[in-house]
């Protein structure tokens, strides 16, 4: 996925991607859950980060933001410890720090914080001897919180559909993904990107990938995940598509995926 030119962590060490692109209905909640479900099957240990304020990661693995005695939101904010808040869920090897909606308000809060751009790095770094890989949901959008996000991550995971205006925002992402890289992050890569609401019936899914790909050559997944219902129904069920339906087509791409990622294929 990686140019020869650019590094990635050592094997041995827990790769830290943070899901970006601050384009929304993308799929970034989809695909950081159903990969981080898909490595944990995979034997990885993982821990899904939820730094987005609707905290669709969350409810998506069946935590409820609102029972929580704490959220992400009082790890950045009221110095609770990291470990405090992960929570196991029902796939094994598979942990979330959720988000609440508290968070929508940290953009503002975060301002007068000393080394606010690091507070999620500090956090993860304390646990981060206990996992293989992290996830981290990031906001549709550059405010401190998807900061903080790049801040902590070695590496950025785009998902980008596979519709018109497919690389809109795109260009942004890198620039800004290139100013964190050289003012707060120096090892930051971005490293994969996943095409998404793939349909094959298409003409324009299929000119959409060749376009990505010719822009971005093997950082482009061979792997395209592909537009199902399933998909959009797992969810609503508070669980990823490896549970909900193991032998769906969204459940053999993301599987197919994760396997890539890990070079294991």
């Amino acid at each position: 996925m990686v140019a020869p030119d650019e590094a990635v962590p050592a094997s041995g060490d827990t790769r830290i991607f943070a899901v970006a692109n601050q384009k929304g209905g993308v799929g970034k909640t989809t695909t950081t859950v159903n990969l981080g479900a898909c490595f944990a099957e995979l034997g990885q240990r993982v821990l899904i980060v939820d730094l987005d304020p609707q905290a669709n990661a969350s409810t998506g693995l069946g935590l409820d933001p609102r029972q929580l005695e704490h959220s992400l939101y009082d790890v950045l904010l009221r110095d609770v410890a990291m470990e405090d808040v992960i929570e196991p869920v029902s796939v094994k090897n598979l942990f979330v720090a959720p988000a609440s909606l508290d968070l929508a308000g940290a953009e503002i809060e975060l301002v007068p914080t000393f080394s606010r751009e690091r507070k999620l790095k500090e956090a993860i770094d304390s646990v981060i001897d206990d996992y293989d890989i992290v996830l981290i949901d990031c906001p549709p959008s550059l405010g401190l919180l998807t900061i903080n996000g790049l801040t902590a991550a070695t590496e950025v995971l785009v998902p980008v559909q596979t519709e018109y205006y497919a690389l809109e925002g795109l260009g942004q992402l890198i620039r800004n993904v290139d100013l964190v890289t050289r003012n707060l992050n120096p090892t930051l890569v971005l490293s994969t990107i996943v095409l998404v609401m793939f349909d094959a019936r298409t003409k324009l899914s299929g000119q959409v990938a060749d376009e990505v790909r010719e822009h971005f050559g093997d950082k482009v997944c061979r792997h395209v995940i592909p537009r199902t219902v399933r998909l959009s129904e797992a969810p609503s069920f508070g669980q990823p598509i490896t549970a909900f339906d193991p032998v769906s087509r969204g459940a053999i791409a993301y599987t197919n995926l994760a396997k890539e990622i890990l070079d294991v294929e």
